[in-house]
């Protein structure tokens, strides 16, 4: 008997500041987590995850700016896999997530962490901090990463990355296309983004109610 896996696209949420970026991926009891972040802002996540029987999950985040990597953290726990994603360059709020203008479903505002740019009086907004670190999160190790992509590794822990304590190994993430391990025929990596206006590029949505930010 053959076996027949198909990856899921993961739900997704997120929200920024004006130097960072937030990203939950909403997949709970990961095994195995392929995880790589560029500098130019290509997010990658691959893992078995999910209630019983699991599923493997896999997605690719173009983001709409760069990223620095040694300064971002990441935190892999039996809840979620939760990003801090500094941003090259602080400034502006990004009009939107990712560098493509296409609506996903699987893509959503986080309004718990939300925080309007511009209205640091709003009692709601000034109670949300700046930056969320929970105890565990560690850095992204650039090198290492490096080393494990070009060593085409098992999946396992690479020498020196220490992974989170009692949790599984976090690799490179390794090419994604392909026969066997790339995304279901006729699924555009390129079309990954979120809804914005064509004409002024201007705060509109990822998903159908991107907060006010005036």
């Amino acid at each position: 008997l053959s076996t027949f896996s198909v990856m899921v696209f993961p739900a997704v949420k997120w929200a920024q500041r004006e130097d960072k970026i937030f990203i939950t991926i909403e997949v709970t009891d990961v095994k195995e987590p392929k995880i790589d972040l560029q500098p130019t802002g290509v997010l990658t996540f691959e893992g078995l995850g999910g209630p019983e029987p699991q599923q493997t999950f896999s997605t690719k985040l173009e983001l709409h700016g760069e990223i620095d990597v040694e300064a971002s953290a990441r935190l892999v726990n039996q809840q979620r896999i939760f990003f801090t994603l500094v941003k090259k360059e602080a400034g502006p709020y990004w009009p939107r997530l990712l560098k493509d203008k296409t609506r996903q479903h699987w893509l959503k505002i986080d309004f718990d962490k939300w925080k309007d740019e511009d209205d640091d009086g709003d009692e709601e907004n000034a109670a949300k901090p700046d930056d969320y670190n929970p105890g565990g999160m560690e850095n992204f190790d650039m090198q290492q990463m490096m080393a494990q992509m070009q060593g085409g590794g098992g999946g396992g822990m690479p020498p020196g990355m220490g992974g989170m304590p009692g949790m599984p190994g976090m690799g490179g993430m390794p090419g994604m296309g392909g026969p066997g391990g790339g995304m279901p025929p006729g699924m555009d990596f390129g079309a990954m983004g979120g809804g914005a206006d064509d004409e002024d590029d201007k705060p509109d949505s990822d998903d159908e109610e991107m907060p006010d930010l005036e």
